[in-house]
């Protein structure tokens, strides 16, 4: 998937002269006559962009919103009346990744804040009736306040700098109090799919703990259910109920009792479990219980059985993880080292020692630095690829491509962590200790640090510590392995995907667009066996065996093309009610997703499991472009009614097929798609 690098700095100019030039063109765009005025808007537009994407800039059009408004740079525009502007509409505009689109936007935005704060008494809007549709927007808007960055925002670039900063800032000026309902009820949406990267969940949890306790904000009745999420990170136990910070309670644990202990391993366990959010002060705990009163450590993790039997059989590596890896920084690990546990994969043979050299890594200069840019210095970057790798192995499904167009790369490790754990634990240490990975394509070593580059210009570090380290190496080796297949006719990733992802990524190969074209090719075909390999009720009711790589075509709510991406499927199983469903791995940091044309990706409450995302089946088959498959395992494609594929035939043709819809779509099968 192609994207422009949104992470890179913003280069910083002179911005004094910077906003004189662009006063200097709304002077221009106020005295020219009407008729000539669209020929000064793209030097206007230009301006004002590069303005955003300075510091300070919101605040400087918002300044010149009233100058702007009469310059006439709405006049003919969507946005020339804002009594008739809809808060709905805003996601859209802001996110479209055309620029002037979302220069105007933001303009808008501005402007409307700058009538809220009485800076500018506007003609037909009250400052009232502004504050009421900017609390509006950012309720609509809450993924560009808090949430991690979607597919759009990725295709838009340095775009998306402004798009995200225009709503910080009117939260910042109209205050979080009137969106903390929605807010919250955001958080446990994001926490339902279980994410390694937690940063922005607690920053979210942080900004509500701060709003609660600051004077100058009346939250009236909203943030009733905000003391789970912030008792989970401040005090989720009676001797830490008011946070009273690390060193006060690592004294507190030097005078409990048994009983007292008890009580506290059992309360963080409880939170634990509850949000899949660790406090720093549980990772003090653990190990101030790791010496004397280690037979806790099962309640602290929350352990059933299974990781019960696992930590007992398992103990000096267990106690080795946290006394290397578990320190209140990175006291996440523990919830990826009580799932792991839960996994019961450390009975494989090979993980165990695997762990071992983990915990005695050296770990190279390059990789070091990364961590350290990312995380910080404290504590080393050791303690931080431990705690990456509990997670990982704990959570599979929760890993993040972060703001990269790395999707394949992530889908990658959270397969191995999924079905190959020592696999993965090897490309760790590759990449960690040695700074470069060797795979082989067809019987040919490829070297990441032979590799040219990557699909992604430059791998920002709002990533889990595994994928930090890692991604870069993969990123290289996944786009050099596209490049051997570069004269070679269809889609690379028939090749590509099962020498990158394993063995167990099915050789079979099928895709309904034509490469050269971009046209949508035997539909109907594609479709049938589909059905044949996946759906229980047409091959033979063959549950899926290994994770499998597929590929979508991402649509936005209005069912309007985004672009390609890689995702999982996991299997296909009917729901709680009885509907069949495609439940799916999506690397792209939020499942829950609104595709259009009333293709909603569920996330909770239809069966999944955490990480899960899930839609049913042809809703999932209208959005699906490839996918692999075993070739000696398939149904029979005749087998499927042609009224079942008419209807995901119709909602290809409504969304991303749109423009890509031959005159005639057949329905008849063809031959089998050709295999790898």
């Amino acid at each position: 998937m192609s994207d422009t690098d949104a992470g890179n700095a913003v280069p910083v100019v002179n911005f004094d002269k910077l906003v004189q030039r662009l006063d200097d063109a709304i002077v221009a765009l106020a005295e020219s006559r009407p008729f000539a005025k669209v020929g000064k808007l793209p030097r206007l537009f230009d301006l004002a962009r590069r303005v955003l994407l300075q510091p300070g800039g919101f605040a400087a059009i918002q300044a010149r919103a009233e100058q702007l408004e009469q310059a006439g740079v709405f006049t003919g525009t969507d946005w020339a009346e804002p009594t008739i502007l809809l808060p709905f509409l805003t996601t859209s505009a802001l996110q479209s990744p055309n620029a002037d689109t979302v220069v105007i936007e933001a303009i808008s935005e501005l402007r409307l804040l700058a009538v809220a704060n009485g800076e500018f008494l506007h003609p037909s809007m009250a400052s009232e009736q502004a504050h009421h549709y900017l609390t509006q927007v950012l309720a609509i808007n809450l993924s560009l306040l808090f949430g991690e960055q979607g597919e759009a925002e990725r295709e838009q670039g340095k775009l998306a700098l402004i798009s995200r900063g225009v709503i910080q800032h009117v939260a910042q000026e109209i205050g979080y109090e009137h969106v903390i309902d929605r807010l919250i009820d955001e958080i446990w949406r994001i926490l339902q799919q279980r994410p390694i990267q937690v940063t922005s969940v607690r920053q979210m949890i942080t900004q509500i703990a701060l709003c609660r306790i600051d004077p100058d904000i009346d939250l009236g009745g909203a943030g009733q259910g905000a003391e789970r999420l912030i008792s989970s990170l401040y005090g989720p136990t009676q001797a830490c109920r008011e946070d009273p910070g690390i060193a006060v309670y690592e004294e507190r644990l030097q005078s409990m009792d048994e009983v007292a202990l008890q009580s506290e391993a059992t309360g963080f366990a409880r939170s634990m479990h509850d949000t899949g959010l660790v406090s720093p002060y549980h990772a003090s705990f653990v190990r101030h219980i790791l010496d004397k009163q280690d037979r806790l450590l099962t309640e602290a993790l929350g352990l059933s059985s299974t990781g019960r039997d696992c930590l007992l059989c398992y103990r000096e590596l267990v106690h080795a993880l946290v006394v290397e890896g578990v320190f209140p920084e990175t006291a996440q690990g523990l919830y990826g080292l009580a799932l792991m546990l839960e996994r019961g994969i450390l009975y494989q043979p090979p993980v165990a020692p695997a762990l071992w050299r983990q915990v005695l890594l050296s770990i190279c200069p390059a990789a070091s630095e990364r961590i350290h840019l990312a995380y910080g210095h404290s504590p080393q970057p050791g303690a931080w690829l431990i705690q990456g790798v509990m997670n990982m192995l704990g959570q599979p499904l929760g890993v993040g491509q972060g703001n990269n167009p790395t999707c394949q790369s992530a889908r990658a490790l959270s397969m191995w962590a999924y079905n190959d754990p020592d696999y993965l634990l090897q490309m760790v240490a590759w990449a960690a200790r040695d700074n470069e990975i060797i795979m082989h394509f067809e019987g040919k070593p490829v070297s990441s640090v032979k590799s040219v580059s990557g699909v992604a210009s430059e791998v920002t570090l709002d990533l889990d510590p595994v994928s930090l380290v890692v991604v870069p190496h993969l990123d290289r080796i996944y786009a050099e392995m596209g490049r051997l297949c570069v004269d070679r006719p269809g889609d690379p990733h028939k090749w590509v995907n099962p020498e990158f992802h394993g063995w167990s990524a099915g050789r079979g190969f099928a895709i309904n667009v034509d490469v050269e074209t971009g046209n949508l090719q035997d539909l109907g075909g594609f479709l049938r066996h589909f059905y044949a390999s996946y759906h229980p009720y047409y091959n033979g009711n063959q549950p899926l065996i290994h994770p499998q790589p597929a590929g979508v075509a991402v649509t936005d709510s209005a069912a309007r093309f985004i672009g390609w991406h890689a995702i999982t499927i996991l299997r296909v199983a009917l729901d709680p009610e009885e509907v069949m469903r495609v439940y799916f791995f999506n690397p792209n940091n939020d499942s829950g997703q609104n595709w259009g044309d009333g293709v909603v990706v569920s996330t909770a409450r239809q069966g999944e499991r955490f990480g899960e995302a899930s839609l049913p089946f042809e809703q999932f088959a209208s959005r699906l472009y490839i996918y692999h498959y075993d070739p000696l395992e398939r149904g029979e494609p005749a087998d499927v009614g042609e009224d079942e594929l008419q209807r995901v035939i119709d909602r290809v043709s409504d969304s991303w097929g749109r423009d890509r819809v031959p005159a005639d779509i057949s329905l008849q099968a063809e031959p089998p798609p050709s295999e790898a």
